[in-house]
């Protein structure tokens, strides 16, 4: 069993209870990511799961140049920072560059690896050397098993509070596949692993400038991924995905999400020990 890297106050893995991972993809507003987080944490509260609160302050990595990209490092970091403090939850977002790593450190709880940018050595160095956990997802062309160097990569800086995340392969042109023997694969190379279940429904680039999705498909693949065994789930949630700046057709309604998180506890309840 991995051992639990804490980040804040939610420990991930090691036997504690599945974590949520959720937010909306890009910080589009400050009122927007404070009602998101709110509403997440009442639900979370209910069901008795620990809860990280997500958002990029910017999405650097688009395939369109008009693409929404965020309020950028300065006014984001701003707005993370205070979820984190006045509504009293842990905070994850995404770093892009190395220069980044530090000022990201200072506002968040978790720093995440893009999956494009995973084999990016210095910033993966640059993110463990901070000491903060490093959510590594897993790059759409890596196979789980190359994950390990990637790890390696994070630990060699003296850092172990790594997490591991799964979030859909390239099946073709288009599209990606959701293979869960990655998850078993990443599990046992002794670290807590992720499903981003948002992202693995993704149709890359099927809108043309923007990619595309398959939404139907989160709550069946959120219960086969937690039927394997992860220690946090992650998933992109707005409370009007058609009108989301990034990621519209991937995110999970958020009228949708407590449905979603009974389900994913049942079958995490029925299989913990037997995993």
């Amino acid at each position: 069993m991995a051992c639990a890297v804490d980040a804040g106050t939610v420990a991930i893995g090691g036997g504690n209870p599945l974590v949520l991972i959720a937010g909306p993809c890009v910080i589009e507003s400050r009122d927007l990511c404070y009602s998101i987080a709110a509403e997440v944490k009442s639900i979370c509260a209910e069901l008795k799961i620990p809860y990280i609160f997500k958002a990029s302050y910017d999405k650097a990595n688009r395939l369109s140049i008009s693409s929404g990209r965020g309020p950028g490092l300065e006014e984001g970091l701003e707005i993370l920072k205070s979820i984190r403090a006045e509504i009293g939850i842990p905070v994850l977002t995404d770093v892009h560059e190395a220069w980044q790593v530090e000022p990201a450190a200072s506002a968040v709880d978790i720093l995440q690896i893009p999956a494009f940018l995973c084999r990016q050595t210095d910033l993966v160095v640059a993110a463990a050397r901070t000491g903060r956990p490093v959510n590594i997802k897993k790059g759409q062309f890596l196979a789980p098993s190359d994950m390990k160097s990637i790890a390696e990569k994070a630990a060699s800086a003296g850092n172990t509070k790594i997490l591991l995340t799964e979030r859909g392969t390239s099946f073709g042109y288009g599209d990606l596949v959701a293979d869960m023997r990655s998850l078993a694969v990443m599990r046992s190379l002794g670290f807590p692993v992720v499903f981003d279940a948002t992202h693995s429904i993704q149709r890359p680039g099927g809108l043309g400038t923007a990619s595309g999705g398959d939404p139907q498909f989160i709550r069946p693949l959120v219960r086969a991924a937690c039927a394997v065994g992860i220690d946090a789930l992650f998933l992109e949630v707005h409370p009007n995905p058609a009108r989301a700046l990034s990621d519209a057709a991937t995110m999970l309604p958020l009228e949708e999400l407590r449905r979603v998180l009974v389900e994913a506890k049942a079958v995490d309840a029925a299989v913990r020990g037997k995993i």
